[in-house]
Protein backbone atom coordinates (compact mmCIF):
# COMPACT_ATOMS: atom_id res chain seq x y z
CA UNK A 1 0.00 0.00 0.00
CA UNK A 2 1.51 3.25 -0.70
CA UNK A 3 0.87 6.78 1.12
CA UNK A 4 2.23 9.84 0.36
CA UNK A 5 3.28 10.94 -3.24
CA UNK A 6 6.76 11.36 -1.95
CA UNK A 7 8.82 11.17 1.38
CA UNK A 8 12.43 12.54 2.26
CA UNK A 9 14.74 12.01 5.24
CA UNK A 10 17.98 12.06 6.24
CA UNK A 11 20.50 10.91 8.29
CA UNK A 12 22.27 12.27 11.93
CA UNK A 13 24.28 15.00 10.30
CA UNK A 14 21.92 16.13 7.11
CA UNK A 15 25.07 15.34 4.78
CA UNK A 16 22.97 12.40 3.47
CA UNK A 17 19.62 12.91 1.73
CA UNK A 18 17.31 10.49 0.32
CA UNK A 19 13.75 11.05 -1.52
CA UNK A 20 11.26 7.86 -2.03
CA UNK A 21 8.20 8.29 -4.43
CA UNK A 22 5.22 6.47 -3.65
CA UNK A 23 6.76 5.25 -0.13
CA UNK A 24 4.51 2.01 1.13
CA UNK A 25 2.92 2.70 4.73
CA UNK A 26 4.18 -0.53 6.33
CA UNK A 27 7.49 -1.06 7.50
CA UNK A 28 9.30 -4.20 7.89
CA UNK A 29 11.16 -5.15 10.57
CA UNK A 30 14.16 -7.93 10.73
CA UNK A 31 14.97 -9.37 13.78
CA UNK A 32 18.39 -11.64 12.65
CA UNK A 33 21.23 -11.43 14.67
CA UNK A 34 23.22 -9.20 11.33
CA UNK A 35 20.19 -6.67 11.61
CA UNK A 36 20.52 -5.68 15.38
CA UNK A 37 24.23 -5.31 15.54
CA UNK A 38 24.05 -3.14 12.80
CA UNK A 39 20.94 -1.33 14.08
CA UNK A 40 21.26 -1.53 17.62
CA UNK A 41 17.78 -3.42 18.16
CA UNK A 42 15.83 -4.53 15.18
CA UNK A 43 15.97 -3.24 11.05
CA UNK A 44 13.13 -1.45 10.16
CA UNK A 45 12.59 -0.91 6.60
CA UNK A 46 11.06 1.53 4.79
CA UNK A 47 10.71 0.77 0.79
CA UNK A 48 9.10 3.40 -2.07
CA UNK A 49 10.08 4.14 -5.61
CA UNK A 50 12.69 5.82 -7.54
CA UNK A 51 15.02 6.38 -4.97
CA UNK A 52 16.81 9.57 -5.21
CA UNK A 53 19.72 9.92 -2.79
CA UNK A 54 22.36 13.03 -2.80
CA UNK A 55 25.62 13.34 -0.17
CA UNK A 56 27.33 9.98 -2.04
CA UNK A 57 30.56 11.47 -1.04
CA UNK A 58 29.52 10.87 2.78
CA UNK A 59 28.12 6.94 1.67
CA UNK A 60 30.06 4.17 2.82
CA UNK A 61 28.77 0.59 1.82
CA UNK A 62 30.09 -2.87 3.47
CA UNK A 63 29.29 -6.18 2.05
CA UNK A 64 27.32 -7.96 5.07
CA UNK A 65 26.74 -11.24 3.25
CA UNK A 66 26.81 -13.01 -0.39
CA UNK A 67 23.80 -11.61 -0.90
CA UNK A 68 23.33 -8.39 0.89
CA UNK A 69 25.43 -4.94 1.28
CA UNK A 70 24.56 -2.22 4.21
CA UNK A 71 24.96 1.50 4.01
CA UNK A 72 25.68 4.23 6.32
CA UNK A 73 26.88 8.04 6.56
CA UNK A 74 30.86 7.61 7.06
CA UNK A 75 30.53 11.53 9.44
CA UNK A 76 27.76 10.36 11.19
CA UNK A 77 26.94 6.70 11.38
CA UNK A 78 23.63 6.60 10.99
CA UNK A 79 22.35 3.49 8.83
CA UNK A 80 20.87 4.36 5.49
CA UNK A 81 20.10 1.15 3.36
CA UNK A 82 19.91 -2.82 3.05
CA UNK A 83 20.81 -3.61 -0.31
CA UNK A 84 20.00 -7.34 -1.75
CA UNK A 85 22.50 -8.06 -4.08
CA UNK A 86 20.32 -10.55 -6.37
CA UNK A 87 17.46 -7.70 -7.60
CA UNK A 88 19.82 -4.72 -6.52
CA UNK A 89 16.79 -3.86 -4.42
CA UNK A 90 17.14 -0.93 -1.24
CA UNK A 91 15.35 -1.03 1.62
CA UNK A 92 16.16 2.14 3.69
CA UNK A 93 15.98 2.79 7.63
CA UNK A 94 12.75 3.74 8.39
CA UNK A 95 14.04 6.21 11.07
CA UNK A 96 15.69 8.26 8.20
CA UNK A 97 12.40 9.67 7.90
CA UNK A 98 9.93 11.45 10.12
CA UNK A 99 6.72 10.09 7.76
CA UNK A 100 7.31 6.42 8.77
CA UNK A 101 6.88 6.85 12.70
CA UNK A 102 3.27 7.20 11.35
CA UNK A 103 3.21 4.17 9.64
CA UNK A 104 2.18 0.85 10.69
CA UNK A 105 3.88 -3.10 10.70
CA UNK A 106 3.83 -4.92 7.51
CA UNK A 107 5.45 -7.98 9.02
CA UNK A 108 8.35 -8.80 11.26
CA UNK A 109 10.76 -11.58 10.00
CA UNK A 110 13.38 -13.56 11.50
CA UNK A 111 11.64 -13.65 14.83
CA UNK A 112 13.25 -16.70 16.29
CA UNK A 113 16.53 -14.32 16.38
CA UNK A 114 15.19 -11.90 18.15
CA UNK A 115 16.21 -10.60 21.72
CA UNK A 116 14.34 -10.76 24.27
CA UNK A 117 14.09 -7.05 25.21
CA UNK A 118 13.31 -6.37 21.58
CA UNK A 119 9.29 -7.66 21.32
CA UNK A 120 7.36 -5.40 19.21
CA UNK A 121 3.68 -5.70 19.88
CA UNK A 122 0.76 -5.98 17.53
CA UNK A 123 -1.33 -8.44 15.26
CA UNK A 124 1.53 -8.17 12.26
CA UNK A 125 2.78 -11.53 10.24
CA UNK A 126 5.84 -12.86 11.95
CA UNK A 127 7.86 -15.41 10.39
CA UNK A 128 10.77 -17.44 11.32
CA UNK A 129 14.23 -17.40 9.63
CA UNK A 130 13.67 -20.77 8.19
CA UNK A 131 10.43 -19.33 6.37
CA UNK A 132 11.96 -16.54 5.03
CA UNK A 133 14.98 -18.45 3.77
CA UNK A 134 11.97 -20.78 2.15
CA UNK A 135 9.55 -18.21 1.00
CA UNK A 136 13.47 -16.68 -1.00
CA UNK A 137 14.29 -19.96 -2.21
CA UNK A 138 11.14 -21.06 -3.30
CA UNK A 139 11.33 -17.33 -5.75
CA UNK A 140 14.86 -18.51 -7.27
CA UNK A 141 16.88 -16.92 -4.60
CA UNK A 142 20.11 -18.74 -3.47
CA UNK A 143 22.30 -17.99 -0.05
CA UNK A 144 25.48 -20.09 -0.79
Amino acid sequence: MSGAERIEGHCLCGAVTIALDSPKTEIEICQCDMCRRWAGAFYSAQTGENARVSGEDAITAYRSSEWAERAFCSKCGSNLWYRFLPTGGRSFSAGLFDAAAKHTIEKEIFVDERAEWSRVEGNHPRQTGEEVIAEAKAAGYTFD
